[in-house]
């Protein structure tokens, strides 16, 4: 009876491990370092954070993500101080930069899914939820592509490049 209960486990456990699937790879672990970001609407096509397009973009293993984009070319405030900033300087800066950052999921081969904003220098964004259908992320070896539809229609297209770890080290840019 005892070697009938050990058999079975040992088959139960040999079959199990057998049958489990590995997890599949995150492609969209990493930091990204934005290239470009372009805005097309009404059949036109413009710069979505001026000619010199900063940020980062960072996706951890347990499934976070945290994002920031600015318009490189943003002249800077009269104030050193944040709370400072005139009315048209807090305009500039608002329209020329995101920040946001929450959860994603993957697919069981690893690529993008969804995503769900926790916080955001936009207050509308918080709460949201994106899935493929509004927002989708194309990796690439070590490049990847980000399109995102707008409600009104607006579609933005952002170029990552994946940070090398030398990179990260040694804090180089582009």
């Amino acid at each position: 009876m005892r070697f009938r209960s050990v058999f079975l486990a040992m088959a139960f456990a040999v079959s199990t491990a057998l049958s489990a699937q590995p997890p599949a790879h995150n492609q969209l672990v990493g930091t990204w370092r934005m290239l470009s970001a372009t805005l097309e609407a009404d059949g036109q096509t413009r710069p979505a954070y001026g000619q010199s397009p900063q940020g980062l973009l960072v996706f951890t293993p347990d499934l976070h993500f945290v994002e920031v984009l600015t318009d490189g070319d943003l002249p800077r405030f009269a104030s050193d101080a944040r709370g400072q900033g005139t009315d048209a300087e807090n305009r500039r800066a608002m329209a020329g930069s995101i920040g946001f950052f929450g959860s994603y999921t993957v697919d069981a081969r690893g690529a993008f899914s969804g995503n769900r904003v926790e916080g955001a220098t936009f207050p509308n964004w918080v709460g949201s939820v994106r899935t493929v259908k509004e927002l989708s992320l194309t990796v690439v070896g070590d490049r990847m592509t980000e399109r995102f539809r707008r409600p009104e229609g607006t579609e933005i297209r952002i170029e990552w490049q994946r940070v090398s770890i030398g990179e990260q080290r040694t804090g180089g840019t582009r």
